[in-house]
């Protein structure tokens, strides 16, 4: 795949592509942060900068069949539905009962973590 860009555009973007890439990682963990656009988007800065890096992204062991599932089918597998909705769940309820005394955050996290439920549920999933 070769660039047809310039040398300052190639390093914005190879530098969007490493943000993006800590941002989609980050989303593992942090439950309103989302993980796949992130790296899709991560895949698209580093397709366009850097061919060595696009590879190593989309064959890594855990994070390319995400990429490669929503690129070449559209969806994502149960198994990742299933994990991104109990760690959203799980960590949105620990923070209303212990993290947080706001009233108003006690009411804004669910709703937010339900918006989220509706857009993953509304994903096509795919199946083997």
């Amino acid at each position: 795949m070769e660039s047809k860009t310039t040398a300052p555009t190639r390093y914005l973007l190879l530098g969007a592509g490493f943000l993006t890439l800590g941002l989609g990682i980050a989303g593992i963990l942090l439950p309103l942060l989302p993980t796949t656009p992130f790296l899709l988007l991560a895949a698209w800065c580093f397709a366009r900068s850097s061919p060595r890096f696009y590879a190593r992204l989309v064959e890594h062991k855990y994070l390319g069949p995400c990429i490669r599932d929503y690129r070449e089918r559209g969806g994502i597998r149960p198994r990742a539905k299933i994990m991104a909705l109990a760690l959203l769940w799980t960590t949105i309820m620990a923070t209303c009962l212990w993290a947080t005394s706001s009233v108003l955050l006690r009411l804004a996290l669910p709703t937010v973590a339900a918006l989220v439920t509706i857009h993953l549920l509304r994903l096509p999933t795919i199946r083997d």
